[in-house]
């Protein structure tokens, strides 16, 4: 095969050209649709045809009330992004997992287990998890397999505690007996620097209520969950989280230069010997100062070791 048809196959299985050959598919489909009925109408009740069309229509509109269903479950209505997987995504995120553990068949158990969990929790919870599917089934699906030193878990940035209710299942599904420590400033809204503040789209409030309903659906260590109202940078909110060494920290607060810096600081004072630190957003374009602030943090005098890569979240193991 030339570079040129294969060039041309990864164009067309691109997302850009998904988005801009959709009209073109449903016109074709509105086009078949009408033939379908033309054709029941043109064939009497007793003809081979007639059957042969009617038999064709009803399997049309039962791939429709189909294809309706299965959006309702993982499509972006309600929620603000798509749970439906792409055929290469999926396989990407097998062989990027794969690379931080060393395992692909351990990687794509996982990460098949962590898709599962996402849909499950989001269907049974209080709004969502954030960020997109590849990269919260890479967290998901990962964390357990690097084996951190200890179970206490640090979640910087929380938004609904879904996250972390998926992350202490996965933990005890790995055998692990995860305690769980949250910081978050419960605003009431998703913050974020240079952004706008604007209600979640799932409709439900950003608070800590949400969050211990969430954490209820992981079970006694969900509903054992110490909880710290505060911003990640406050003096009172360390202090109060700082009393134990935490073998997973996930950095998803304050997506600045700045706020990536300090909470990187933080994190090398209460990280557990061992601890895998996980930085969320890493090489997202709309999120720069993540990766401009882990890559200054890392040519300096550091504790941290990168790992790697899985989506769009970086990997450090504490030494």
């Amino acid at each position: 095969m030339n570079s040129r048809s294969t060039n041309s196959r990864s164009l067309l299985r691109s997302s850009l050209s998904r988005r801009l050959l959709r009209p073109v598919a449903d016109l074709i489909d509105q086009r078949i649709e009408r033939q379908v009925r033309s054709a029941v109408r043109r064939t009497g009740p007793d003809g081979a045809e007639a059957s042969d069309s009617g038999r064709l229509a009803r399997e049309v509109e039962l791939l429709r009330r189909r294809q309706l269903t299965f959006e309702l479950l993982v499509g972006p209505g309600g929620r603000g992004v798509s749970r439906i997987l792409g055929e290469e995504s999926l396989e990407s995120l097998h062989t990027e997992v794969a690379a931080l553990c060393g395992d692909r068949d351990a990687a794509v158990r996982n990460v098949a287990s962590a898709f599962r969990l996402l849909v499950a929790l989001e269907s049974l919870g209080v709004g969502r998890i954030a960020g997109g599917t590849m990269n919260i089934c890479g967290k998901l699906g990962a964390i357990p397999l690097l084996a951190p030193e200890n179970d206490e878990i640090l979640e910087i940035g929380t938004l609904y505690g879904m996250f972390s209710a998926g992350l202490v299942r996965m933990m005890e599904r790995d055998g692990r007996s995860p305690g769980l420590t949250i910081v978050d400033p419960f605003a009431g809204v998703q913050l974020q620097p240079g952004t706008v503040e604007r209600p979640d789209p799932t409709g439900s409030p950003v608070d800590e209520h949400a969050v211990r309903t969430n954490l209820a659906l992981a079970g006694p260590a969900g509903a054992a969950a110490r909880i710290q109202r505060g911003f990640s940078e406050d003096p009172e909110t360390r202090a109060a989280v700082s009393d134990r060494a935490y073998g997973v920290i996930v950095v998803d607060g304050d997506h600045s230069a700045e706020g990536v810096r300090r909470d990187l600081e933080w994190a090398e004072r209460i990280a557990a010997p061992g601890a895998v630190v996980v930085l969320d957003d890493y090489g997202d374009p709309n999120w720069p100062g993540i990766k401009d602030a882990l890559d200054a943090h890392l040519g300096g005098g550091t504790r941290f070791t990168y790992l790697g890569k899985a989506a769009r979240s970086a990997y450090l193991r504490a030494s």
